[in-house]
Formats: C-alpha cells, sequence, structure tokens
C-alpha cells in the first residue's frame, strides 16, 4: 500500500521540490544582483552619480582665476546727463577674479561720451565691486554685484547765453547690478548684465552741483586664465 501511496504522489512531490528549488534560487540570484552597502557608497558609484548632479558650487581648479571682459550695450543716462545726452550704445572693460566658490572681485572701467547737440555729456568710471554667485546649474550661473567707485562726469551746459563744459572732478559713487552667466569652456564665458553707476553729487566752483546716475544693459564675454 504504501508503494501505491508513493507512486501515485511522487510526481508532485517531485514538483513541488523542484518549485520550492527554483524560488528559492531565484531569491537567492536576486540578493546577490542588489548591491551591497559599500557598493553604494564606493568611490566609483559616488563619482559616477555626482557627475550626474548639476554643480551647485565651483571646482577647486575653478578658483584663483583671472578673466578679462568686453561688455557692449545700451548706456541710459539719468538727470542731468540725461538732460545734455542721448541714450547710445557704449563699450565697457571688466576684469573677474574668482577668489573663492561663490565670490568674485569684479572690477570695471568705462568712458562715453553722449551728444545732443549743441549740449554733450559724458561719463568715465572706475567701478570696484564683489560679485556674488546665487547657485550654478549646470554652466550657468546667476549673480548679483555691488561696491563703490571713482567717477568723472562732465556735461556741456547752457549758461549766460553760451554753452559751458563743466570741469572733470573726480566724485566717489555707488554702484550695483544684476546678471547671468554661461560657461562655454575653461577659457571663455558669456554673460548678460544690468549694471547701475551712481556718482555723488559732483561740486562746481561757479555753478550748481552736477549730478545725475546712469545705467547699462550689456552683453559681456569674457577671457580667463
Amino acid at each position: 500500500m504504501v508503494k501505491s501511496y508513493l507512486k501515485k504522489f511522487m510526481p508532485k512531490i517531485v514538483s513541488i521540490a523542484l518549485l520550492s528549488a527554483i524560488g528559492t534560487f531565484s531569491a537567492y540570484s536576486q540578493i546577490k544582483v542588489k548591491p551591497s552597502i559599500v557598493d553604494l557608497t564606493s568611490k566609483k558609484t559616488s563619482e559616477s552619480v555626482s557627475g550626474k548632479i548639476p554643480r551647485s558650487k565651483r571646482t577647486l581648479e575653478e578658483i584663483k582665476k583671472h578673466s578679462f571682459g568686453v561688455g557692449i550695450g545700451q548706456t541710459f543716462l539719468n538727470s542731468e546727463l540725461g538732460q545734455n545726452g542721448d541714450d547710445q550704445i557704449t563699450l565697457d572693460l571688466y576684469y573677474n577674479y574668482s577668489a573663492s566658490h561663490s565670490f568674485d572681485l569684479l572690477v570695471n572701467f568705462h568712458h562715453s561720451s553722449h551728444d545732443r547737440l549743441p549740449r554733450k555729456a559724458s561719463v568715465t568710471g572706475l567701478a570696484i565691486g564683489i560679485k556674488g554667485r546665487l547657485f550654478q546649474f549646470d554652466s550657468f550661473s546667476p549673480f548679483v554685484i555691488g561696491g563703490l567707485g571713482f567717477y568723472a562726469p562732465t556735461v556741456t551746459r547752457h549758461q549766460g547765453g553760451d554753452f559751458i563744459e563743466t570741469p572733470m572732478n573726480i566724485a566717489f559713487g555707488s554702484h550695483f547690478g544684476a546678471g547671468g552667466e554661461l560657461k562655454l569652456n575653461d577659457k571663455f564665458k558669456i554673460a548678460a548684465l544690468l549694471h547701475f553707476h551712481n556718482p555723488f553729487d559732483s561740486k562746481q566752483e561757479m555753478a550748481k552741483e552736477l549730478e545725475g546716475s546712469y545705467y547699462k544693459l550689456l552683453i559681456n564675454s569674457y577671457y580667463t586664465f
């Protein structure tokens, strides 16, 4: 009788055993395929993952670098400067030093003459400031700038029936701005910038003080070395 029962149920027993063995092997295989905590935290894995995440700060190779830039755009005159000269396209020079992961030294020099015949206005400035990078997404970074500078504005005024140019007196002033820059490669980058300059009132010997401000909307290109 035992033999008959074994003969009757043996195929089922063998099938159950085979299915159990296959299931155990599959579960074991899945466990082996999953990476261990060591693999997840390995240097190779972390480098692979970090390469896919946008950087939020500069790398060590990107700091302590010098850049010279040229900006071209429109200069808009305000107050007495705007009363004596027209807005026009001008050229600016920039020097940038990447001092840290988030902050740069930025120096700007500009000079331009604005005619509104028979009147005339000119602006000259050397602005020194700090550029703070707000964040970095891939190769793009928005920034803000602010600082102080030296300015020498002049205008041609109508006085006593004649047009007289004011002397070029150097005055202190402030400047600030905002923009965004895109790094093209290790040597070149471009930026868009709105830069506001506010020279303090310039005293005149025989006339009222010269007052006025101006701002620039520029496209800049930089060479880094």
